[in-house]
């Protein structure tokens, strides 16, 4: 029972913000020296601080409380074909320390050393050890299969989908005690946007992340739905009728292959533009090329055709466009919303993400605050560690 009063005032500090000892009563229903001996307690066990006192009444100026987010800390991994992104933050998500740097890994065992690295001075940046972290959580391309070990449908990361992969990265990140969870990361990038994005307050949200490759993450009552496989949201594999002949079927999926980067920048080539990337090419549009218009008008309707099925099984209320390619909202919702209005009876809203690079780290650090907190209270209060718990 001690440890459930605790629970309880903990979760009021972190659900509603600092409070004195007679706020909490009110906001619990616990008699005053029931909170008092567990802010006691919490204050003791490291997972609450007195921060001053406030005389909002006649009388003793009552103590203010509010809980401590340096109890432990969280690391957000996203890992893009070029760039490795890592974050380390306090239980309330504020990031403490940060690093990028290049992927030019050429093996899954390369990147697998290359992420643990890259943890690894993000912590010591942050002036942390390893047994610090709590909880890490990486966003990938692909479907992360613990039974196997494996990521599947990873085909722009070399040698990542190796069997048994999963399980050595997941071993690098534990070893100082942090609980490691992989998700896809698209999926992360739904979470991201409707945490701190665009998608804040949207129950029914589609992510299509569009880039290097092309994902989808898919929140339903705001919360992250995986499927029952974790392949919800694969809309890469999805059949579309123009693939060029010699494609092998599935790798990559059919729509990655007409609506990804390099399929941008391929269009271009074919139309006399020598254009290194799909960036140049929509920077050529706006600056008013007529070719690389017309590849962006194509671009816009192969993925009008992707969200007309997207919205025929979900009817999502936002289409939230993110990655490199999607980021051109504004060269791609107008003409998308056109060509739906003459498919769909209901158009969803497009909007174009707001956390840019970040999505996917703000998504992971999200993911992880939702059970640092629990395990942090576990091994301090009850004493578990985390495989206990």
């Amino acid at each position: 029972m001690r440890a459930l009063n605790q629970r309880l005032v903990l979760d009021r500090l972190r659900d509603h913000g600092e409070a004195t000892r007679p706020e909490i009563a009110t906001r619990t229903g616990l008699s005053k020296p029931t909170v008092g001996q567990a802010l006691l307690d919490l204050e003791q066990h490291g997972l609450v601080r007195a921060i001053g006192r406030r005389a909002d009444r006649p009388g003793r100026a009552a103590v203010v409380y509010r809980s401590a987010p340096d109890a432990g800390h969280i690391v957000g991994v996203d890992i893009g074909r070029r760039v490795l992104h890592v974050a380390v933050a306090d239980l309330d998500g504020a990031v403490v320390a940060r690093i990028e740097q290049p992927n030019r890994s050429r093996s899954g065992a390369t990147l697998v050393r290359t992420v643990g690295d890259a943890v690894d001075r993000a912590i010591a940046e942050a002036g942390l050890v390893a047994a610090d972290i709590v909880v890490t959580v990486l966003g990938t391309p692909g479907i992360p299969d613990p039974a196997t070990g494996s990521v599947h449908r990873s085909p722009n990361l070399p040698g990542w989908e190796r069997r048994g992969l999963l399980g050595e990265l997941t071993e690098l990140l534990e070893r100082g005690g942090s609980t490691v969870v992989v998700e896809n990361d698209a999926n992360l990038c739904a979470v991201g946007e409707h945490a701190r994005g665009a998608a804040q307050g949207v129950d029914v949200v589609a992510c299509l992340t569009v880039g290097t490759g092309i994902g989808m993450g898919i929140l339903l009552d705001g919360r992250l739905f995986r499927g029952a496989h974790g392949a919800a949201g694969e809309i890469a594999d999805l059949p579309y009728g123009r693939v060029p002949a010699g494609v092998a079927a599935h790798r990559p999926g059919p729509v990655e292959v007409v609506a990804a980067g390099d399929a941008v920048v391929t269009a271009a080539r074919d139309a006399g533009l020598d254009l290194p990337s799909a960036k140049a090419v929509f920077d050529a549009a706006r600056a008013g090329d007529e070719r690389a218009a017309s590849i962006v008008a194509d671009e816009a309707s192969t993925l009008a055709r992707v969200v007309a099925v997207v919205t025929a099984v979900l009817d999502p209320g936002l289409i939230v466009l993110a990655g490199g390619i999607g980021r051109n909202v504004d060269l791609l919702a107008e003409p998308m919303r056109r060509e739906l209005a003459q498919t769909i009876p209901v158009v969803p809203d497009i909007v174009g993400g707001s956390l840019g690079d970040d999505a996917v780290l703000v998504g992971a650090i999200a993911t992880a605050k939702g059970t640092a907190w629990d395990l942090v209270f576990d091994r301090r209060v009850l004493g578990r560690s985390g495989s206990d718990s």
